[in-house]
C-alpha cells in the first residue's frame, strides 16, 4: 500500500487539522465596495476550497477603511462585512478546506489605485486619504506623507486588529494570520527604512518590534486559545541598511518564545521602492522559512514563485518548510492540489459533485 507524500499528508495546529500542506496564500483581489466582498469573492476562494488546497486564506482584510490598501480592498469592522465572510468561511469548509483570515493594516502604502488602472498612489485632494505608519516618511516618490502615529493612535490600531479578530472567530475562520511584512504598517515598524522613531516604538529591533508584539497581545484576547494564529513577515528589506534575516530569526524567536504564535509565513521584500532581489526563481524565499524554522524553533511556511508539484513535495520532505503557500500557481489553476496529487502518486478526496472527472483523469 502506498503512503501520500508528506505533502499531502494532514498536519495539526492546535485543535486545527488542515487535510494537507497546501495553502492558499492571501491574493489581493481589489474587488470591494466599502470593504465588502461580493460574488467575485465567494466562487475565487469557494473554487480553491474545492480544488484541494488544506487551507484557504483570504486576501489580506482591512481592520479600518483608513488601513487599506485600495478602495477595492476587502475588510472586516462592520457587521455587514462580518455576515458575508461568514458565508466566505462556511463555503471553504464546505470544500473541505480550513478557513483562514488574514488581518491587514495597510500602513504608509494605502490609498492607492486599483493595479489595473496603474496602482498610483491616490492623493486626498483625487478621493484618497492620508495614510499613517511609523514615522511622516513617504513610500517613495509621488505617495501622501504618511501621519506619524502617536502612542495613542497605535494602542487604537491595535485595538482594530483585536476587533477584527473577534469577528473573524464568529464568522467561523479558524486561523487568522497577522499581516507584517511587504511594507504594511507592522513591516514599517519592524524596518528601519521606514522607522526613524526614537520612542519605545523606534530604535533597536526590539522597540521596532514592540508593535507586532502588542497586535499578538490584542489578537490572542480575542481569538480562542484552541485556534492557531500565524504571523506572515518580510524577512528581508532587500535594501542596504534594511530589516534582515538575522532580524527575522530574532523576531521569530521572540514569537516562537511567547508560544501564543503557531506558525511563521516567510516572505520578503515590499518596504522600499528602493528594493534588490539579487535573484528572482522558484523558491527563492524558501531559504528563510527553512533557517527560521531551525533556528528559531518555530514552524514556518515557504512562498514565492512555488508551481511545481515535485518543488512543493521536495521543501516539506526535506523540512524546509511546514506548508506551502501557493499564490499565481492557484490563480492560473484552482484544483492545482488535485492534479498535483496525481503527479505524485498521492490519493486525495475530490468533491463529490467533481469525481466524474477524476474517474475521467
Amino acid at each position: 500500500m502506498s503512503v501520500n507524500p508528506l505533502l499531502f499528508q494532514p498536519i495539526n495546529f492546535r485543535s486545527v487539522t488542515a487535510r494537507n500542506r497546501v495553502v492558499v496564500s492571501p491574493m489581493c483581489q481589489y474587488s470591494a465596495t466599502d470593504g465588502l466582498g461580493d460574488d467575485w469573492h465567494l466562487q475565487h476562494l469557494g473554487a480553491k476550497a474545492m480544488g484541494g488546497a488544506g487551507i484557504v486564506f483570504t486576501e489580506a482584510t482591512h481592520v479600518s477603511a483608513p488601513g487599506r490598501i485600495t478602495a477595492g480592498c476587502l475588510g472586516l469592522w462592520s457587521q455587514a462585512q462580518q455576515d458575508f465572510l461568514a458565508r466566505i468561511a462556511a463555503m471553504i469548509t464546505r470544500g473541505g478546506a480550513v478557513p483562514g483570515l488574514q488581518i491587514a493594516h495597510a500602513g504608509r502604502k494605502a490609498s492607492t489605485d486599483l493595479p489595473w488602472k496603474g496602482g498610483k498612489p491616490v492623493s486626498p485632494e483625487a478621493g484618497g486619504w492620508v495614510p499613517m505608519g511609523p514615522s511622516a516618511i513617504p513610500f517613495g516618490p509621488g505617495y501622501t506623507t504618511p501621519t506619524a502615529l502617536s502612542a495613542e493612535q497605535i494602542a487604537g490600531i491595535a485595538g482594530e486588529f483585536a476587533a477584527t479578530a473577534r469577528r473573524a472567530r464568529q464568522a467561523g475562520f479558524k486561523i487568522i494570520e497577522v499581516h507584517g511584512a511587504h511594507g504594511y504598517l507592522i513591516h514599517s515598524f519592524l524596518s528601519p527604512v521606514s522607522n526613524h522613531r526614537n520612542d519605545a516604538y523606534g530604535g533597536d529591533l526590539a522597540g521596532r518590534a514592540r508593535l507586532l508584539m502588542e497586535v499578538i497581545d490584542a489578537v490572542r484576547g480575542e481569538w480562542p486559545a484552541d485556534l492557531p494564529l500565524f504571523v506572515r513577515l518580510s524577512c528581508t528589506d532587500w535594501v542596504q541598511g534594511g530589516l534582515t534575516p538575522d532580524d527575522a530569526v530574532q523576531v521569530s524567536r521572540w514569537l516562537a518564545g511567547r508560544g501564543d504564535v503557531d506558525l511563521i509565513d516567510c516572505s520578503s521584500g515590499g518596504g522600499s521602492p528602493d528594493q534588490h532581489i539579487p535573484s528572482l526563481h522558484p523558491g527563492y524565499q524558501v531559504p528563510f522559512a527553512e533557517r527560521i524554522r531551525r533556528e528559531a524553533g518555530i514552524a514556518t511556511g515557504a512562498v514565492g514563485m512555488i508551481r511545481e508539484a515535485d518543488h512543493a513535495a521536495e521543501i516539506i520532505a526535506n523540512g524546509r518548510a511546514d506548508l506551502v503557500f501557493l499564490a499565481r500557481a492557484l490563480l492560473a489553476d484552482p484544483a492545482w492540489p488535485i492534479r498535483a496529487a496525481k503527479t505524485l502518486g498521492a490519493s486525495v478526496e475530490w468533491p463529490e459533485q467533481y469525481r466524474r472527472g477524476a474517474l475521467a483523469g
